[in-house]
């Protein structure tokens, strides 16, 4: 396994009631005795980065010898099908459209790097905890197989980068909601939900595959969920649940302030899905993307755009994995590990208007390739949107129509199949529209 670096780590199990637990790592030397339920934990000083593989021995009345384990960055990636995506897949998958993208169909094969480690949190066996660290694996072969294609390939870019072990560890569930990943108690905290039944079976996941690794310590989270959501029309309602996982699961690991980066969901047909419970439009999917974005507002968060990445938009799951891994690896190399780097596209931040100019304001806008930047449209008092021009002009992006007089409001890529062209640091946009009514809604404190 790997295990965090830097800061104090637990270490626990169970033996006889009133035991003498005496565990043996790195230098150091910890004893215990077990409570009256045989339950124990041991607290190991801060560990030091190691690439070299060492051995933890755990004695009681019996011994038991943890090997191979190394010392790194250890993060969690959780969500829905898309994070659960596994790299087997990528070899049958046909020729993504976008070369510039790349295409490591054949990373499984390739993959022998020992300094990533991979944990796959298998519910079923979460109920008996004297398997649990059997899954710990090198990330190759068959333990690779089965592996979070985004989380392996966010891994492989931080091991690069910085040149340290790594442990990934994956709790996701295809096709699941928010809720479940959230505890009853974290969203009756949550003064917006007071009053209000939460559906979707809150904590159904959250209580076996999330509670038993909060006292495995690691670096931060990564999240890419909410297909399920959006198809229920979801907006405000959104942020408020992924604020209260925030939360919960910050305050579960005891670090209030943990790295919480996450995916905005890939474009999707999803106005041409049936749906007996709700009735799904264009605008359905730019709706819940804002609804994911008004979380930037919450600190030590990222969110990576996708507007980019695929191909087909009647493709729920989308083939570009590895640039999703890389693209949250940016935000964790720049945000936590402070490289200085471009590890974000624009994100608006203001408008002002001038006679018939919109001039936008935007954070991590620095360099433009295309002079003429697609993807804008404007508005007046009637709320009629048109087709923009743009470009940029002084760190800004001027925004304007012929056919709208005084404009009053802009839309970025207000659409589920999005075209748009703005770049800058090499990485799209986040969409948006200037007349967002959620800004005032969201309450991050």
């Amino acid at each position: 396994m790997v295990l965090q670096r830097e800061k104090p780590i637990n270490i626990w199990g169970f033996a006889s009631p009133d035991e003498k637990i005496e565990v043996t790592f790195a230098g150091q030397k910890k004893q215990v005795v077990t409570d009256k339920n045989g339950n124990w934990l041991v607290v190991l000083a801060p560990l030091k980065t190691s690439a070299k593989p060492q051995t933890m021995a755990i004695s009681g009345s019996n011994k038991i010898e943890l090997t191979n384990i190394l010392v790194g960055e250890v993060w969690v990636c959780s969500g829905q099908s898309n994070m659960e995506y596994q790299m087997r897949k990528l070899a049958k998958i046909p020729k993504p459209k976008n070369e510039k993208l790349g295409f490591p169909a054949d990373e499984v094969e390739k993959a022998k790097n020992t300094q990533i480690r991979i944990f796959l949190v298998n519910r079923k066996q979460l109920s008996k905890p004297d398997s649990i660290h059997k899954s710990w694996a090198v990330a190759q072969d068959s333990a690779l197989r089965a592996f979070s294609a985004v989380g392996y390939f966010f891994a492989k870019e931080i091991q690069e980068k910085l040149g340290i072990p790594v442990g990934m560890i994956s709790s996701s569930v295809s096709g699941s909601a928010i809720e479940p990943w959230v505890s009853p108690d974290a969203f009756a905290q949550e003064a917006y939900f007071k009053n209000q039944k939460v559906s979707n079976d809150p904590g159904k996941f959250y209580t076996p595959m999330i509670e038993p690794l909060t006292k495995f310590k690691i670096r931060g989270f990564l999240w890419y969920q909410g297909e399920t959501n959006c198809f229920l029309n979801e907006t405000i309602s959104y942020s408020y649940k992924l604020k209260s996982l925030i939360n919960l699961w910050r305050k579960a690991w005891g670090e209030q302030n943990l790295p919480f980066y996450y995916v905005q969901i890939a474009p999707f047909d999803y106005s041409k899905q049936k749906s007996d419970k709700v009735v799904l439009k264009p605008d359905t999917e730019p709706n819940f993307w804002e609804a994911q974005q008004q979380v930037l507002r919450m600190p030590n968060t990222g969110m990576i755009s996708t507007s980019d990445l695929n191909d087909n938009g009647g493709d729920l799951h989308p083939t570009y994995k590895w640039e999703v891994g890389r693209r949250l690896a940016l935000l964790a190399l720049g945000k936590t590990y402070n490289q200085k780097i471009d590890f974000s596209g624009p994100i608006f931040k203001s408008v002002s208007f001038k006679k018939n100019e919109a001039i936008l304001d935007f954070d991590y806008l620095k360099s433009i390739n295309s002079t003429s930047i697609t993807g804008f449209t404007v508005a007046g008092k009637d709320g009629k949107f048109v087709n923009a021009d743009a470009f940029s002009k002084d760190g800004k992006i001027i925004v304007s129509s012929k056919e709208i007089a005084e404009p009053t409001s802009v839309r970025y890529n207000w659409t589920e199949n999005p075209i748009g062209n703005f770049y800058s640091n090499g990485l799209p946009a986040l969409p948006f529209r200037t007349d967002n009514p959620l800004t005032n809604q969201f309450k991050t404190n």
